[in-house]
């Protein structure tokens, strides 16, 4: 499906904007390869702490090596989507979604890398991430609705990156928590068509919110 969706992608002239159909085919294509191997990054580094814990050395090289050969595949799927974006998607944007759409999956996948990433590289990916999701927050500010679910998606990923990322929970407590309240002030005004995803989005925020709200308090 990504090697698919990459053709699709070059096959477009590069003053002109994929669908909307196209850009969400894209995202969720390249959301599935990456999504697996978050997933399979996450319980071998648990796993690895385990192993540690147990003294277990044999265990550990054996773990070690599996983790970086799916570091690997995580950073060539990033460089795959963070290139087209750079070079085709993000300057062919014209509508202020779209802008925000390729801006915030830049972000994205910057935050992805800033997960396992150390050191300097885990430094630049984070302020690459900064980067692109204030950019994305700007038009979304002055172009989008505060119910529009691209906005709402943003504010989402932002506040989660504010929190696991750069470990400020009053900032993504902020964040989130602006981002619900707007968004509530405006539900009756939303269409039928997106309200479904609005709203999921704000359980979402909603739920975060209750979480790190939590935390925050033991």
């Amino acid at each position: 499906m990504v090697k698919f969706m990459e053709t699709v992608v070059s096959a477009v002239p590069s003053s002109d904007e994929l669908s909307v159909e196209e850009r969400n085919l894209l995202s969720v294509a390249y959301k599935n390869v990456i999504g697996a191997r978050r997933a399979s990054w996450r319980i071998v580094s648990s796993i690895e702490q385990k192993e540690e814990g147990r003294g277990n050395a044999d265990h550990v090289s054996v773990i070690r090596e599996y983790r970086a050969k799916i570091e690997a595949e995580l950073s060539e799927i990033c460089a795959g989507i963070l290139k087209l974006l750079d070079e085709k998607l993000v300057p062919a944007a014209k509508t202020g979604d779209s802008k925000v759409f390729y801006l915030k999956m830049k972000g994205d996948y910057h935050r992805y890398l800033a997960e396992f990433k150390t050191g300097d590289d885990r430094k630049a990916a984070a302020e690459n991430t900064l980067t692109a999701y204030k950019s994305a927050q700007e038009i979304a500010t002055s172009e989008l609705a505060p119910t529009h679910p691209i906005r709402l998606g943003l504010a989402l990923n932002f506040s989660v990156f504010y929190y696991e990322i750069l470990n400020s929970p009053d900032r993504a407590c902020s964040l989130a928590k602006q981002a619900f309240d707007e968004a509530i002030s405006e539900l009756d005004t939303l269409g039928e068509d997106s309200y479904k995803d609005s709203t999921l989005i704000m359980q979402l925020l909603r739920d975060n919110l209750t979480l790190w709200t939590s935390d925050m308090q033991v």
